[in-house]
Formats: C-alpha cells, structure tokens, sequence
C-alpha cells in the first residue's frame, strides 16, 4: 500500500508534538513540507507503518503503537528512547532503506522486534 501523502505541518504537528517529518494515520502519510515527498527512506518507512497497521486492522495498531509507547516511556523516562524502542519503529527503522521489503515482508513481522529494547 503507497498511502495517500499530503503535506501539512499542523498535522505533523498534532500527531508527533512538532517532533515527526512524517505520521502515518492510516490510509494518510502526512509530510512536514513538500520536499520531503522527494524522500524515498522517509517514505518507506511510513509505508510500512501502513502495512503494520494494515495488519491489526487499523485501530489496534494504534492503540498498542500508544501502549507500548508509554510503557517504554516510564521505563526509559525519556521521550526519544520509548519511541525508537517501540516494536513498529525498530522495524521501520531496520527496513526503511529497503525498498523492496514490503514485497518481502511476512505478515506480522513487527512481532520479532516485540520486547527487544
């Protein structure tokens, strides 16, 4: 899935507190500016942030992107580390120079990166 790409601001804004160049809020890749459509790395791993959440039919997905997300936060007490330790962004991270891994990718593949911190 590509995903419908728009480029706002205010909505990178309210989904990431200013702190994203892109959010994925499925079925919508939103960009901080034009240019950024330009990146395929950005774009990758947005796009497979839309296939995770293909995955658990949409709204699960972000109800435990935000579950794990707090639970690495009290953890970790720090915003940037609960969010690369949350299993949908390694995943995204380890695969987003790739760009064939969404012809590749097994279903649920997220799930290898549960628990690792």
């Amino acid at each position: 899935m590509k995903g419908i790409v728009i480029v706002s601001r205010f909505w990178t804004n309210v989904f990431s507190a200013g702190r994203a160049t892109g959010v994925t809020i499925f079925p919508f890749i939103f960009l901080r500016s034009r240019g950024l459509k330009a990146d395929r790395i950005l774009l990758q791993h947005e796009r497979i942030h839309l296939q995770q959440a293909l995955e658990l039919a949409v709204l699960p997905f972000y109800v435990w992107y935000l579950v794990e997300f707090l639970v690495w936060f009290v953890q970790h007490g720090n915003f940037q580390q609960a969010y690369r330790s949350i299993s949908f962004e390694k995943e995204a991270y380890d695969h987003e120079r790739e760009m064939r891994y969404l012809q590749i990718r097994k279903c649920w593949a997220f799930f290898s990166y549960y628990k690792r911190s």
